[in-house]
């Protein structure tokens, strides 16, 4: 008889054990999304665009690449550097240069949109809209939040700072132009991917 309770006063004991948590009464492991410093962070769906929005951004590049033949326009200075990679920044840093490129990225293209391309930039504006807002949420709402920007980080972020006061307006648009596909097929997808991007 002691030898049938015993399966008894264990499931008994085992019960008693798991309840406090389901009542509140333990501590319970937090999911990542929960936790403070992830606020909602989610950015898997943009390891890659459809190839319609793909194609609403080649048309205005395309586009305005035809208005630069009606300007003369002379820009020596690179605000984008081919050697810029966002694998040399650490996974916390990526984000946080993503996000200032990508607002330079709308100031200039928003202004550009009161001129002729202003039909052909409606979609493209509309998705960098869309992953700024998303983006927003992988970076500390204040430098405060978290680590401070250094060394390689804190360049990248300095030289988009300034771009506006010592570029023109034309090789701005420039920049930004020639950088788009970039932005959108490399340095989205890098921080898209996280730490596996190696």
């Amino acid at each position: 008889m002691k030898l049938d309770m015993a399966p008894g006063c264990t499931l008994v004991l085992m019960l008693m054990t798991v309840a406090p948590s389901r009542t509140g009464a333990a501590p319970v492991p937090s999911p990542l999304g929960a936790l403070p410093g992830a606020r909602g962070c989610h950015m898997a769906q943009f390891k890659s665009l459809s190839p319609q929005e793909l194609q609403a951004f080649k048309r205005a590049k395309d586009a305005f690449e035809e208005s630069l033949l009606q300007k003369d326009w002379d820009c020596s200075s690179r605000l984008f550097p081919r050697t810029r990679d966002l694998r040399q920044l650490q996974v916390w840093e990526r984000p946080v240069a993503l996000e200032a490129e990508l607002a330079l990225t709308l100031n200039v293209l928003e202004a550009t949109a009161n001129s002729s391309l202003e039909h052909i930039l409606d979609q493209p504006l509309h998705t960098l809209h869309h992953i700024h807002s998303k983006l927003q949420a992988c970076v500390p709402a204040q430098p405060t939040a978290g680590p401070r920007p250094r060394g390689r980080l804190h360049h990248w972020l300095h030289r988009l700072q300034e771009a506006p006061k010592k570029e023109s307006r034309d090789c701005l648009e420039a920049s930004v132009m020639f950088n788009l596909f970039r932005l959108l097929t490399r340095d989205l997808k890098c921080v898209a991917s996280g730490d596996q991007c190696v």
